[in-house]
């Protein structure tokens, strides 16, 4: 589902970066903000509101939770975050100090990596700050400022979240764009909360903490627990259904197996890119490649390889 009237097929009110809470199904609302064009997602039972992400900053999240606050439909009880990222985790701070010291899920390994995560974006930013060759994003001031808050709630496997009148799932699917992606799961509405093991709107990231060999296999567990009813939000850009996830899931599939054929064959890495035929964009597959090479088990690789 990645157009207006196939959003409107399943009562999803199509709006490009409208920061504004929109309903997918019964009692979850998602924002989608034109920063970093990530979504935000408000999940609603009678004992209250779990917030899933929080947005790149402190100063971002105050606007978040400004429009959770026009919606009206309660207070915040529990936040989680989908993975250690800062465009999904940076806002932790604003939370709890609008809402005080509620819980904040993540994976245990999401949990691990957030203070090397944030170190590393700050410093980053920061350089780029002083590198006459780099345009600064204009709010990283904004990055700079922001406290980070660790999850303080952490599973392995599977965790459940009781909201009075409904639960809501979370569930490790495994490794893929990082090593501690999660899946929320609402099962009485038929919402799938993704992260960026989806993305709509740009091609699935792949960076130095990704997975790509696995990324596949993580997304089977996704498509094993929807349906073609299913409501699925990705990380970023507008709600999708099962058959857009199928599809990407495959994308990903090849990338993966078309890496698995070149190291197999003993291409070098350095041109692995150039030598084959991809799903997206090939200036997106460098870092890929390197990553599956270097995740590939010795006895799927043929010299030489770099």
């Amino acid at each position: 589902m990645n157009s207006p009237a196939a959003a409107e097929a399943t009562g999803y009110a199509y709006c490009r970066l409208m920061p504004d809470f929109l309903e997918v199904a019964d009692r979850v609302w998602v924002a989608r903000y034109d920063w970093f064009d990530v979504n935000v997602t408000l999940i609603g039972g009678e004992r209250g509101l779990v917030v899933v992400d929080t947005h790149s900053s402190s100063a971002a999240a105050r606007e978040v939770i400004a429009d959770a606050r026009r919606l009206g439909a309660g207070e915040i009880v529990g936040i989680v975050n989908t993975h250690a990222h800062f465009d999904h985790a940076f806002g932790n701070h604003a939370f709890r100090a609008a809402y005080g010291p509620v819980p904040i899920h993540a994976h245990e390994n999401a949990a691990e990596e957030l203070p090397g995560f944030a170190e590393r974006t700050k410093q980053e930013y920061a350089d780029d700050a002083v590198d006459p060759n780099e345009i600064s994003d204009p709010r990283r001031d904004e990055i700079a400022a922001t406290e980070v808050v660790l999850p303080d709630h952490t599973f392995s496997s599977v965790a459940a979240l009781d909201l009075g009148d409904r639960a809501v799932e979370l569930l490790y699917p495994g490794r893929g764009h990082t090593s501690g992606d999660l899946l929320v799961r609402v099962p009485d509405a038929d919402v799938m909360l993704a992260g960026d093991l989806l993305e709509e709107s740009a091609p699935p990231a792949v960076g130095r903490d990704s997975w790509p060999m696995e990324w596949p296999l993580s997304l089977d567990m996704l498509l094993s627990l929807t349906t073609s009813r299913s409501v699925i939000v990705p990380g970023h850009g507008t709600v999708v259904d099962r058959d857009f996830a199928e599809l990407q899931r495959n994308q990903i599939g090849i990338v993966a197996e078309t890496i698995r054929d070149l190291a197999g064959r003993g291409v070098p890495v350095d041109q692995a890119v150039a030598a084959a035929d991809w799903p997206f964009p090939a200036e997106s597959l460098e870092i890929a490649c390197r990553r599956g090479y270097e995740q590939l088990p010795r006895s799927q690789k043929r010299l030489p390889l770099i």
